[in-house]
């Protein structure tokens, strides 16, 4: 059974945000359709535990925070980050 992925308004304005002011407008949108589907599919055995029931999932140069409420299918996105790409070492 799918999940459904819901996004408070404050996570929405925080990747557009990121949206706006990216060099790499491309890779965000990426990032937030790799992250959007397996939410979808598992949110429980995607992401990590970081606190309580809050989870994290990354998808650089996104990181999405997370709730997943099991009993009512729903996965509730409540916060997005810009994590910057790592450095190679040459």
């Amino acid at each position: 059974m799918k999940y459904t992925v819901l996004w408070r308004i404050s996570a929405e304005a925080e990747l557009a945000n990121i949206w706006n002011t990216s060099i790499d407008r491309q890779a965000v949108t990426a990032a937030s359709n790799a992250i959007d589907r397996p939410l979808r599919i598992d949110p429980v055995l995607r992401g990590e535990t970081v606190l309580g029931a809050i989870r994290v999932i990354v998808e650089r140069p996104l990181a999405v925070t997370y709730r997943v409420y099991e009993d009512d299918r729903i996965v509730r996105v409540i916060g997005v980050a810009y994590v910057p790409a790592v450095p190679s070492r040459n």
